[in-house]
């Protein structure tokens, strides 16, 4: 007889922490994935940096939300197939009950000086939480691959998005090829 043991934990810690991180990361994917991070590398450690920065980006290249696709990979990770539904219920189920009912409350007040300002004034908190995001990152890719690699990269990625107006998808699996190529060479 097969016994399947299941760790309500692990499943808990699962549903609390990307339930937090979705819940809170009003703005959708860009101010919900600091916030995943911290839940993910920082609190719980599923992750590190390294790894959490390789599912952002290859999430990325991906159609969809970023937030499910994140939950999905490190719910597998974590605890199997059980661990994708409970991080991808605590990803999508809070969000969605939450939108339906803010939106009409929204939809009701839309008129109101508070409301305006309440959108208007969490926009600056979401900048600084991608801004810290980016360090972190910036800060990992540095130790890895050497500042100047870092620097190029960023550099050349800057020049294609911007300037060439090439889709980010394409820049990601760019990095994703120069990094399989060429960076071995260099580490």
């Amino acid at each position: 007889m097969v016994t399947l043991t299941i760790d309500w934990i692990e499943w808990l810690r699962l549903f609390w922490g990307f339930f937090l991180a979705n819940v809170l990361g009003y703005g959708g994917g860009p101010a919900s994935i600091p916030l995943m991070y911290n839940e993910i590398v920082a609190h719980y450690h599923w992750l590190d940096d390294k790894t959490f920065s390789n599912v952002l980006a290859l999430g990325n290249t991906l159609p969809g939300p970023i937030a499910t696709k994140i939950a999905a990979f490190v719910g597998y990770d974590v605890s199997g197939i059980g661990g994708i539904f409970i991080a991808l219920f605590a990803t999508i189920v809070p969000s969605a009950v939450a939108l339906i009912l803010l939106l009409n409350l929204l939809q009701k007040y839309r008129t109101s000086p508070v409301v305006k300002g309440l959108t208007l004034l969490v926009q600056p908190v979401i900048a600084v939480m991608m801004a810290v995001l980016t360090w972190q990152l910036t800060a990992g890719s540095f130790v890895s691959i050497g500042i100047w690699q870092s620097l190029g990269i960023a550099a050349v990625a800057f020049w294609a998005m911007q300037i060439r107006k090439i889709h980010p998808a394409f820049v990601i699996l760019a990095a994703f090829v120069y990094g399989a190529l060429v960076l071995p060479n260099f580490i």
